[in-house]
C-alpha cells in the first residue's frame, strides 16, 4: 500500500496502515512523538500497537537527540534464522524429544546457564575479549551484574521470545527446514534502559514534552554520551546472545539427527529494537526502530507472526519514505491481560494444532488470536519488502 499521512503533527508522520484501525492510545503516542521539536519524521508500520512510552511499530528519525523509551527496555531485541540442508522428511514423526532437547540445552524464562557458554562454540563470531572488556565502561549501577550477564548470554527469556523449527512453504524449496529464534539483551539490557530512561526524565529540557516517557538525550551532553555507550554495547550483547543460541540450537539438531549430516547456510539476523545513524533528505539523523526492522535495498530481515501462524524471511526494497524500514512482526491486537481473559488453554491447543509446543495456561497470552493477521500486515508493506521465504513452524519453544 502507499502510506497515509497523519494530520496535526509538527513533523511528518507516514503510516503504512489505516489510522482508523489504530487504537486511540497508540495514535495519541504517535501524535506526541510527532510533536517533539527534535523529530525529523516518523514512519508507522502496519503492526503498530500501544507501547510503553513510544509506540511499538514506530520508526523515529531525530536530529541530535534520542529518546531511550523509543528504543524500549529490551535493547537490541531481534530475530535470527538459518536455513538447513534438512527437509520435512528428515524430521521424526514425534517432535516432542526435539523440543525437550532444545529446552534442555537453551535456558528459557528466568533460567540461565550454570556456567557461561564456551565462546568457541559460536563459530564466526570473534572479539569476545574487547566486548567483555567494554562491560567495565558501562554505567556504574550495573557493574555487579557482570556474572549474571555472562551466564544469561545464550538464553531465551520469556514473553514473546521463542525458538522454532520451521518448514519452508511453496516454491522449489518447499519443505526445507529452517531454525529461527527471537530474543534480545536479557536482563542487562533492561537494567541499562531503565536507568537511562529515569535520567532522561529528570533533565530540564524534557520538562515540557507531552509524555515524560518520551524524554530525550541531546547530542553533546554527557548523558547522551553515556547512553550511546551503553546502548551500542547492549545491542552487541543482543546480537551475540542470538548467535550463541543459534550455535547451541544447530548442535541440538545435529545431535538429534545424527545420520542426517545436516549443513547450515549463512544465518540471517536483524535487530528490531535499536538505534542506527543514518542520513535522509541530506540530514544526519539517529533512527530509532522500536518494533521495526531495517529494510534498506537488499537487506535481509525476518518478520514473524505468532506461535501458530508462521513467519516470513524478506528482502528490503529501500523505501526512504519509511526510513528504509518494515514491520517486525504481526503485532499484537490485544493486550496480554485481555488475551488471558478471553482465551483458555483449550483455545490455545486448537489454534496451535500441528505445532509441537506448550499448550498450557502459562502461554495463553501468546495465543495466535492475540496477534494481527500476518498476511494482512505483509500486504500493507508490499512497497517496503519482498518475500524471500514463507515459513511455518512445526516446533515452537516458549519461555
Amino acid at each position: 500500500m502507499t502510506y497515509t499521512t497523519l494530520s496535526g503533527t509538527r513533523a511528518p508522520v507516514r503510516m503504512w496502515t489505516d489510522p482508523a484501525t489504530v487504537e486511540e492510545g497508540a495514535l495519541r503516542q504517535i501524535r506526541n512523538i510527532g510533536s517533539l521539536p527534535w523529530v525529523h519524521g516518523v514512519a508507522v508500520m502496519p503492526d503498530v500497537h500501544y507501547g510503553k512510552g513510544a509506540t511499538v511499530g514506530s520508526v523515529i528519525a531525530m536530529r541530535e537527540a534520542i529518546s531511550p523509551a523509543a528504543v524500549g527496555v529490551d535493547i537490541g531485541c531481534g530475530m535470527s534464522a538459518v536455513r538447513t540442508s534438512l527437509t520435512a522428511a528428515d524430521l521424526p514423526d514425534d517432535l516432542g524429544p526435539l523440543r525437550r532437547a532444545i529446552e534442555s540445552e537453551i535456558p528459557v524464562g528466568f533460567r540461565f546457564h550454570d556456567t557461561p557458554v564456551n565462546n568457541a562454540k559460536v563459530h564466526g563470531i570473534g572479539g569476545w575479549k574487547p566486548f567483555w572488556d567494554g562491560f567495565a565502561q558501562l554505567t556504574p549501577g550495573v557493574r555487579q551484574l557482570r556474572e549474571r550477564a555472562g551466564r544469561q548470554l545464550g538464553t531465551l527469556g520469556g514473553g514473546n521470545h521463542f525458538i522454532e523449527v520451521c518448514l519452508e512453504q511453496g516454491g522449489d524449496d518447499a519443505g526445507r527446514v529452517w531454525l529461527m529464534l527471537h530474543s534480545g539483551s536479557r536482563n542487562i539490557g533492561k537494567e541499562l534502559a531503565e536507568r537511562h530512561i529515569a535520567v532522561a526524565r529528570s533533565l530540564p529540557h524534557n520538562a515540557d514534552v507531552p509524555d515524560r516517557d518520551l524524554a530525550v538525550f541531546l547530542t553533546g551532553t554527557p548523558e547522551m554520551d553515556a547512553y550511546r555507550r551503553d546502548l551500542f554495547w547492549a545491542q552487541e550483547y543482543a546480537a551475540r546472545n542470538r548467535a550463541t543460541m543459534l550455535a547451541l540450537l544447530c548442535q541440538v539438531v545435529r545431535n538429534q539427527l545424527p545420520d542426517a549430516n545436516v549443513r547450515y547456510d549463512e544465518p540471517v539476523s536483524c535487530h528490531h529494537n535499536y538505534v542506527s545513524e543514518e542520513t535522509y533528505d541530506g540530514v544526519d539523523v539517529l533512527v530509532t526502530r522500536k518494533g521495526a526492522i531495517r529494510a534498506g535495498a537488499g537487506d535481509l530481515g525476518i518478520i514473524p507472526g505468532s506461535m501458530g501462524t508462521g513467519s516470513y524471511v524478506v528482502r528490503g526494497l529501500g523505501n526512504a519514505d519509511a526510513f528504509n524500514s518494515a514491520s517486525h512482526g504481526a503485532g499484537r491486537r490485544m493486550s496480554r491481560t485481555q488475551a488471558k481473559k478471553m482465551f483458555t488453554a483449550a483455545d490455545l491447543a486448537a489454534q496451535t494444532a500441528g505445532v509441537e509446543c506448550r499448550k498450557d495456561s502459562g502461554v495463553v497470552d501468546e495465543i495466535p488470536a492475540a496477534y494481527k493477521d500476518l498476511d494482512s500486515v505483509m500486504a500493507q508493506q508490499s512497497d517496503l519488502v519482498e518475500v524471500v521465504a514463507h515459513l511455518k513452524q512445526v516446533v515452537c519453544v516458549k519461555g
